[in-house]
C-alpha cells in the first residue's frame, strides 16, 4: 500500500497528536499518502508522487459532476484551479512539519501568500497590528492595499513585550510578526506576545520563513497562522516561487476559501520542485547554519565590522529569546561597515567572487547584498556605525567565503580610507 501516513482520511488533513516521529523523519515521509504515490488496486507505489497537470476533469455523467460540486473539493480533483495530487502532497507535508496546524494552502509566492492570508482575516474597518522590521513587500501591501481598503494599520516596535498602549483607540483585529525580523534581525518574544494576543480576543500570523518550522515550530508557541515564503529553503535551488499558510483549525477554513476565491494556486510542477527540495531542507539548514556561523563569527572579530546581526551570536540583542525558542539559525544575517558610504559598501560587494548580488535568499549560493533599514521603518529609528550590508551563506565552503569577504573589506578600508591601504 506504499508509505502509511498519519494524517486521517477524509477532507480533514491534520496531523496526528501522538506523531512522535523526529523532524528529519518527518522530511523524509511527510506528504506521502499511498494515494499520492500509488494506484488504485495496485500494490506498492512510488517514491515521489508525480507531477499532475490538469485544468479539465472528466466525470462520467451529469449525476456525477452534480455530486462532485455539490461536496467538498478540498483534496478531490474538481478542476485544475482547486489543484490536483501533486500539490495536495507538498501542503499535506508541510502540514505535517508544523504541530498544531490543521491544513496548508499553497500560493504562486511568499508575497501573495502574506497578502492572502491577511485579506482571510481582515475587512474594512479593522485595525491591524504590524511589526516595524517587517519584509518590505508586507509593508507596501499594508499601505497600498489595506489601507485604502479601510483597514488600519499600525506599526509596533519589534522589541515590544506589551501592546496594551494600543487597545487605547479601539480593538486589534491582527497581530502580524516577523522573527527575526527583516533585514536587522531582532527577535521577538513570539510566545509572550501570542499569550497576549489571545487575551485580548487577536489574530497572530507569522512569517516564519528565516527559521521554517524546522527550526521554529510557530503554531506549537501559539501562533494561529504561519506564513512562509517557500521561494527560499524550502525550495532551496533559486528556481522556483511558492509560499504557503499553514493554520490551526480555528483558520484554515477561511485561509483555503480565500485562496479558491482569489483563485490562488501553484503549478504542479512548482510544488514538484518545491516537494523534492524539502526532502533535504535538514540537511541543508544544518549546512547554511554551520556556515554561517563561521562567516558570522569571522566577522565580529574585524576591526572594519562595528556590528553583526546575528540571533545566534551570545552578543546579539534578543539572543536569549532566541536560544529558548529556535533550535537552529539559517543562512541569513547583515553586518554593519565601521564608517565609510556608499561608494565603499559598493567596492566590497561589487569584486566580491563567491557571493552573487541579488534578491532573495534560501538557495544553494551565497549572495550579498546592500540594505538600508532606515528607509523601511515607522516607529522605531535605524542608526548605525555605517552601511549594512546583507548576507546569505550558501553551501560553499565557509573558508573560501571568507577569503572573500577578507578581501572585499580590504576594498571597503581602501575607498573608504581614501585610496590608502
Amino acid at each position: 500500500m506504499g508509505l502509511r501516513s498519519r494524517h486521517a482520511q477524509g477532507d480533514g488533513c491534520g496531523v496526528s497528536e501522538d506523531d512522535a516521529r523526529k523532524p528529519l523523519t518527518k522530511l523524509a515521509q511527510a506528504g506521502r499518502r499511498p494515494e499520492w504515490t500509488g494506484m488504485p488496486g495496485q500494490p506498492g507505489g512510488i517514491v515521489s508522487p508525480p507531477v499532475w497537470r490538469a485544468s479539465t476533469i472528466l466525470y462520467d455523467d451529469v449525476a456525477h459532476l452534480r455530486k462532485a460540486a455539490g461536496s467538498s473539493t478540498h483534496e478531490r480533483l474538481f478542476y485544475g484551479r482547486k489543484g490536483t495530487p501533486t500539490a495536495w502532497s507538498l501542503a499535506d507535508a508541510l502540514t505535517e512539519l508544523e504541530p498544531g496546524a490543521d491544513g496548508t494552502m499553497l500560493f504562486p509566492s511568499g508575497v501573495a501568500a502574506i497578502a492572502c492570508a491577511l485579506m482571510a482575516v481582515l475587512k474594512p474597518g479593522d485595525r491591524l497590528l504590524m511589526v516595524d522590521s517587517a519584509y518590505d513587500p508586507t509593508r507596501n501591501f499594508c499601505e497600498q492595499v489595506l489601507r485604502p481598503w479601510g483597514v488600519e494599520t499600525i506599526y509596533y516596535d519589534p522589541t515590544s513585550l506589551s501592546l496594551d498602549a494600543h487597545l487605547a483607540d479601539g480593538p486589534i483585529r491582527a497581530l502580524f510578526l516577523e522573527s527575526p525580523g527583516s533585514l536587522t534581525f531582532e527577535v521577538q518574544d513570539v510566545p509572550a506576545l501570542a499569550a497576549w494576543a489571545k487575551a485580548n480576543g487577536v489574530v497572530t500570523l507569522i512569517d516564519n520563513t528565516w527559521a521554517t518550522p524546522l527550526y521554529f515550530p510557530a503554531l506549537s508557541h501559539g501562533v494561529d497562522i504561519s506564513i512562509l515564503a517557500g521561494t527560499k529553503y524550502i525550495v532551496g535551488h533559486s528556481d522556483v516561487m511558492i509560499g504557503s499558510v499553514s493554520a490551526t483549525a480555528d483558520w484554515f477554513g477561511r485561509i483555503r476559501q480565500g485562496a479558491y476565491l482569489f483563485g490562488q494556486m501553484v503549478s504542479p510542477d512548482d510544488a514538484w520542485l518545491a516537494s523534492r527540495g524539502l526532502r533535504t531542507l535538514g540537511i541543508r539548514l544544518a549546512q547554511h547554519r554551520d556556515s554561517a556561523l563561521a562567516v558570522a563569527r569571522w566577522l565580529a572579530d574585524q576591526p572594519d565590522v562595528a556590528r553583526v546581526l546575528h540571533p545566534a551570536l551570545p552578543d546579539f540583542p534578543g539572543h536569549d529569546v532566541w536560544r529558548r525558542d529556535f533550535t537552529g539559525s539559517t543562512g541569513l544575517f547583515s553586518f554593519i561597515l565601521k564608517g565609510g558610504d556608499e561608494a565603499a559598501r559598493a567596492a566590497l560587494i561589487d569584486g566580491l567572487a563567491h557571493f552573487g548580488i541579488g534578491y532573495s535568499w534560501g538557495g544553494f549560493e551565497s549572495l550579498a547584498l546592500p540594505v538600508d533599514p532606515a528607509r523601511y521603518r515607522s516607529v522605531t529609528r535605524w542608526e548605525a556605525e555605517g552601511p549594512a550590508v546583507r548576507l546569505h551563506v550558501g553551501l560553499e565552503d565557509p573558508a573560501d567565503l571568507i577569503a572573500d569577504l577578507d578581501a572585499g573589506l580590504a576594498r571597503f578600508r581602501a575607498a573608504r580610507d581614501g585610496g590608502r591601504a
